[in-house]
């Protein structure tokens, strides 16, 4: 029975709606605009790209100076080779400008990039192709024995020489080599700059990545191709970049180019040989 807004159950009265409890307006939230949506942010660019610089760590004590003291107490002269400080700026390039660097090198006929990186060679791009070329070139030639092995039922032992040797194949090639060329250079009073020929042969190097990955395919004359492009292309990327500049070293500029030429090409000879040339004992 229903009467007056109310229910009737037996002998109790049950209100048919109940009132809203009355407290405080809502309160709208509002969120700020940001720019999340595009990552990253247009105005982060690196130090080859833009001059805007990300902001400083929680705990820059690399580049900001000591409490108490001013940028006046940084190391001068010779002392600074072994500040850190003296090599930071070759590390300051952002995803985009190694990858465009990388292409270059891909594209050995251009012979551009000399010209490109004369104002900012990076150390940060070699560095981390020729780490990754050690352990590409151990793992991927460990796996090409193993798997030769197994096909043919024969024992397979790791060799953990092969990680310790791509090291101080890759690392000692690209550092000894540019720095040979370097004093070669300065001989015949030819303007260069040791960090741009690191940055040079470190990036040429990188055409050895893929071809590592290639070479397990298990047919030897593959191999050889695939070794003998990867040569040739890197090979050529240097002596293109370095001819226009070596030039000036008199008649000896082709001995010179040729020479680097040649010994880009015996890196190559030398990858393939000892990384993924199959011998199986019995």
């Amino acid at each position: 029975m229903m009467s007056g807004g109310y229910t009737s159950i037996g002998n109790e009265k049950i209100p048919e709606s109940v009132p809203a409890a009355s407290g405080p307006d809502h309160t709208a939230v509002k969120f700020t605009d940001s720019n999340l949506h595009t990552f990253p942010p247009s105005e982060a660019q690196g130090k080859i790209s833009g001059v805007f610089r990300p902001p400083a760590d929680a705990d820059d004590s690399f580049s900001r100076p000591a409490r108490g003291t001013s940028d006046d107490s940084q190391p001068t002269g010779w002392t600074r080779t072994f500040s850190v400080a003296a090599y930071k700026s070759y590390f300051d390039v952002d995803t985009s400008d190694v990858l465009e660097r990388i292409k270059d090198s891909l594209l050995p006929f251009k012979g551009s990039f000399t010209e490109k990186t004369a104002d900012n060679p990076d150390l940060y791009g070699p560095f981390w192709i020729c780490t990754t070329l050690i352990f590409v070139a151990a793992a991927i030639g460990t796996f090409v024995t193993y798997v030769a092995h197994r096909l043919q039922m024969k024992d397979w032992n790791y060799d953990i020489n092969l990680v310790t040797w791509s090291a101080g194949l890759f690392y000692g090639y690209v550092t000894i080599v540019p720095l040979g060329l370097y004093l070669l250079l300065k001989y015949f009073s030819v303007p260069s700059g040791l960090v741009q020929l690191w940055c040079l042969y470190g990036y040429s190097l990188f055409v050895f990545i893929p071809a590592s990955c290639l070479s397990v395919v298990p047919v030897e004359i593959f191999r050889w191709v695939v070794a003998g492009i990867a040569g040739f292309m890197s090979a050529t990327f240097l002596a293109l970049n370095l001819r226009t500049h070596i030039k000036s070293a008199g008649e000896s500029w082709f001995l010179i180019v040729a020479g680097i030429f040649l010994l880009q090409l015996a890196l190559a000879v030398i990858l393939k040989l000892y990384f993924f040339t199959i011998t199986v004992g019995n």
